[in-house]
This record gives C-alpha cells, sequence and structure tokens, in this order.
C-alpha cells in the first residue's frame, strides 16, 4: 500500500479506496431515504397509521443501531477481518429489503392487523439496516486511515464526502420522484439497494490491507487501554440509555448493572499497560486527549447531524415564503461539504487538522446566527453556504486526528468515537434541538398572544437534560380556527431563531480547540504519532 492518491495507486488501491467510498454513500442514501418516508405525512405514516412519536421510532431504529454496530464491530474488526465486515454490511442492505418488501405486500390488506403487523416488519428491518450503516463505517474508516498513514485527516475527508454526497444524491431523488415514490414508495428500497451491489462487486474483488495496530505488533490490550476506562464507560452509559429509551422493559436498574459490569470488566482486562506518559496504571483510564474529543463530538454531532436532521423544518417558513422546497437548505449544504472534503488536503496542510476545527467552529457559528434572521432567497442561502463551510470538515477532520493522535487505539478509539457521536445525537443532540425549538416556541406566543395562551396550548413533559414545556397539538386542535391558525403562525415564526441557540454548540467546540492549538504549540506543535510502517 502506499499514501499516495488513488489516481497514482494500483489499480487495486484504486478499487479499495472507492469501493469504501460508495458504500459510505450506501449509509447517507439509507439515512435520508428513509427520514423522507418516515417524515413525510402521506407515505409511511399514511401507510402505516403511524402517529409522530411512532414514525420518530421507526426512523430511530435505523439511527441506534448504527451507533451500537460502529462500537461492538471495533472491538473484534481486526480479528474477524475488514471483507468479512463488508459481506456483513451487505447482507444487511438485503435483509432491509426483504422486510421491507414483505411490510409492503403485508399492508396491503389495509386492515389495522395487517398495519400492526406491516409495521413491526419494517421496523425490523430498519435495524438490520442500521447495523449494516455502522458496520460499514467501521470496516471503512480503519482501511482508509491504514491505506494512507501518512494523510489520514486528508483521505478521511475524502472518504466522508461520500456521507454529503448520499444526502445531496438521495435528497435530489426525494425531490425530483416525489409523485413516484408516493404511488410505490418502494422505489426508494430499490434506489438502495443499486449501490450495496455494486460497492460489494468491488470489494469483493479486493484484498484488504492489515490495520497499522495490527501490523506494528501493538497488542488488544494495548488497544483497549488507549480507549480507556472513561472511554468504555461513556460508550456503555450511551448504549444503556439508548436501550432504555427502546425497549420499556429495561429498567434504570438495568442500565446501571450493565455499566457497572462493562467497566469493572474493562477495567480488569485492560490493568497494567503502559500508557503513553510511560507510567503504569493498575485501571487504564484512557488516553486523555482521546477523553476530551469524546466529550466533545457530544456538542459536535449535535452541530452537524442533529441539525441536518432538523434543518429541513426549522427552514420551512422561511424557504416556503419566497416558493422554495424545504430539502434545498439540506441538499445545498450537503453539496458544499462533499465539494470542500474532497479538497481537504491542502487546507489542512496549510492550517493543521485543529486550526481547521477552530475556523470550522468560527464559521459554523457565523452561519447559523445568520441563518437564524435570513429571509429572502438570497441571504438565505448565503447564510446556508457560511454554514456549510462551517460543518463541512468536522466529523472526519477529528476522525483523522483521534487516527493520527492514538494510533494505538487502532480501530477501536477510531470507530468508537464516531458511535458516541451518532448515539449523543438520538439520546442527547436531537432532543436538545428539540427542546430548544419549543423554548423558542414558548417565547413566541407567550409575546404574541399572552401567558394564557400558551398555558392552554402546553403541557409538561421531560428528556434526558430536564424537564421543559411543550405545544400540544391536541389542545390547539381544540381551539377555535382563528385562534388556532395565531398559534401555528407563532410556531413556525419562532422556528428560524432557534438557531441562535444552537449556535451554542460550535461556541464549546471553539474554546476546546483553541485551548488545544495552544497546548500542542507548548509541546512544539501538532505532529501525528506514528508507529512505523503499517505496510
Amino acid at each position: 500500500m502506499t499514501s499516495a492518491a488513488p489516481a497514482d495507486a494500483s489499480q487495486q488501491d484504486k478499487l479499495l479506496f472507492w469501493g469504501c467510498f460508495l458504500a459510505m454513500l450506501t449509509t447517507s442514501l439509507a439515512f435520508i431515504t428513509r427520514a423522507f418516508l418516515c417524515n413525510d405525512p402521506g407515505l409511511w405514516p399514511t401507510t402505516f397509521a403511524l402517529d409522530k412519536v411512532q414514525a420518530a421510532e421507526l426512523f430511530g431504529a435505523g439511527i441506534w443501531s448504527f451507533a451500537l454496530s460502529i462500537i461492538l464491530f471495533s472491538l473484534v474488526i481486526d480479528r474477524i477481518g475488514y471483507k468479512a465486515a463488508m459481506v456483513f454490511s451487505f447482507l444487511c442492505y438485503a435483509g432491509y429489503a426483504v422486510f421491507a418488501l414483505m411490510a409492503y405486500d403485508t399492508v396491503a390488506a389495509g386492515t389495522p392487523e395487517a398495519q400492526r403487523a406491516a409495521y413491526w416488519l419494517l421496523y425490523t428491518g430498519s435495524v438490520i439496516l442500521g447495523l449494516g450503516n455502522g458496520t460499514v463505517e467501521a470496516f471503512t474508516n480503519p482501511v482508509v486511515a491504514t491505506m494512507y498513514s501518512r494523510e489520514k485527516t486528508k483521505w478521511l475527508n475524502i472518504l466522508h464526502a461520500g456521507w454529503p454526497a448520499g444526502l445531496v444524491v438521495g435528497g435530489l431523488l426525494s425531490i425530483g420522484l416525489a409523485d413516484q415514490v408516493k404511488a410505490d414508495w418502494r422505489i426508494l428500497v430499490y434506489l438502495l439497494i443499486a449501490p450495496a451491489v455494486v460497492f460489494v462487486a468491488l470489494l469483493a474483488r479486493c484484498r484488504f490491507p492489515v490495520n497499522e495496530r495490527v501490523a506494528s505488533g501493538t497488542s488488544y490490550r494495548e488497544m483497549l487501554a488507549q480507549f480507556g476506562v472513561f472511554g468504555a464507560a461513556l460508550a456503555a452509559f450511551l448504549m444503556c440509555r439508548q436501550m432504555d429509551q427502546v425497549f420499556d422493559a429495561w429498567t434504570a436498574t438495568t442500565t446501571w448493572f450493565v455499566l457497572g459490569a462493562a467497566v469493572a470488566a474493562f477495567a480488569a482486562y485492560a490493568r497494567s499497560v503502559t500508557v503513553d506518559s510511560g507510567s503504569i496504571l493498575s485501571v487504564a483510564f484512557g488516553n486523555g486527549l482521546l477523553i476530551l474529543l469524546c466529550v466533545v463530538m457530544i456538542p459536535l454531532a449535535t452541530t452537524e447531524i442533529g441539525t441536518d436532521g432538523a434543518i429541513t423544518g426549522i427552514m420551512e417558513a422561511p424557504l416556503k415564503a419566497v416558493g422554495a422546497h424545504p430539502l434545498w437548505v439540506l441538499i445545498y449544504t450537503s453539496a458544499i461539504m462533499a465539494i470542500l472534503r474532497f479538497n481537504a488536503g491542502p487546507i489542512v496542510n496549510r492550517i493543521s487538522p485543529l486550526g481547521l476545527l477552530a475556523v470550522s467552529a468560527v464559521l459554523a457559528i457565523a452561519g447559523l446566527l445568520w441563518l437564524s434572521v435570513a429571509s429572502g432567497l438570497v441571504a438565505i442561502f448565503a447564510a446556508a453556504t457560511l454554514y456549510g463551510f462551517g460543518k463541512s470538515f468536522f466529523w472526519p477532520t477529528t476522525l483523522g486526528v483521534v487516527s493520527e493522535q492514538t494510533p494505538k487505539g487502532g480501530a477501536l478509539t477510531l470507530n468508537a468515537i464516531a458511535g458516541i457521536g451518532m448515539l449523543a445525537v438520538g439520546i442527547v443532540g436531537g432532543p436538545a434541538i428539540g427542546a430548544i425549538q419549543e423554548a423558542a416556541a414558548k417565547d413566541a406566543i407567550t409575546s404574541k398572544l399572552g401567558d394564557a395562551t400558551y398555558a392552554k396550548v402546553s403541557k409538561q413533559a421531560s428528556y434526558f437534560l430536564g424537564d421543559y414545556t411543550a405545544v400540544d397539538e391536541a389542545k390547539v386542535a381544540a381551539l377555535s380556527r382563528s385562534q388556532a391558525a395565531k398559534v401555528h403562525a407563532a410556531v413556525e415564526g419562532s422556528r428560524q431563531g432557534s438557531l441562535r441557540t444552537i449556535a451554542l454548540f460550535p461556541a464549546v467546540m471553539l474554546v476546546v480547540y483553541l485551548g488545544l492549538i495552544a497546548w500542542f504549540r507548548r509541546k512544539g506543535g501538532y505532529k501525528p504519532v506514528t508507529l512505523g510502517s503499517a505496510h
């Protein structure tokens, strides 16, 4: 293998890289097509008689399983092999297609019983699909980091250009084929399977590299020590919280028992390992930089993926006012991301990975603040351009820093931080953005219609971060038509302003990145840690 660009590499290397890229694109195509099917009232919600909560649960089934498989596969992927993981991911895509088509046939009976049975077929298929998506990231990240071990940040950015590219393709297809999809939603299932067949055909012909951690002789126990007890505890806690949300029978006692058992087992196995500082610890707490980046991954994933998931609804009113489809902001910013990630190399060489993350945070803050007040087509897309530039490099550059600074962590540290990010979006970030929007709605209703009106239409609720109040649509429906219209107008007008509060997430990230830049300067500058040749 070589760290040269695929254009200069052997045909084998080019096939391997572009097969991984297409696999990454397939994961995002799955994400956006399922979002479209779950969120459009005329598609799965009508077909399977789903309320908003059930539709959200169905969409979430493909997210939490995604996150779990990234983390769990990372523990064993070096032993089972990257090709085996690739085959498993394809089988998951095929399994999703089978269950989705079975659901289509089952619901055709049109009875409530058939709708319930079809829903569970679709839910099962969505879990299987999520496992396949997570497995794709579990094998593509370490493969590319190993292939291009001297330019990890650059090539991980190019690999992850596949994610926004898939969002662009899926978004355009969802808009362009909207009428056909409403007539037969299986079209989007077929469109997802097509790239899956292509990537498995490409990668089946390739010989996968040995991970640099394995090639250097770094032991499995040393890999675990890099992730450390803190990383294991954070990942286990988020996984337990996710199971608590998915399974009603999962109790707080179960959560703490599983968490304690996982951390104890991890600490017992990873004990007495020499860490980077050279000291011997009775319990491997973990690499300090990795611990910090794992925590920062929570606001990072919220800024990128959480905002992507909410931006269509947030910008719906101002975009409709200028005659534009709400999906266009997501498609446009995703196109920017794809282009910039393909050209990350010169930028990283000029300002370093941490410098790139800091600049990205500044641009994301400015873009979100501008989007929160922008009106008119030109202003909205100018602000979206700034935000698109800002969010482009967050995820893959963070993976690059992790891989460059903790190479002994191998596939585990590289993938586990991605899994933590995905879990954080579902458990903390996504609900937090929802709570921010509800707070903005409260301010708008009380300022325009008064406290008494808000009291009539609100309800108390709680989530991971605490209690909040929300607009209750059932109570709004009980109002007179004119009064309900005023409430809906106030709520729709408030969503855009919530982006001001969301800008706090990249602001927190900026503080951390500036601190890390200063810390590395005291050490003589940012330099990747190498384990010698991995080839």
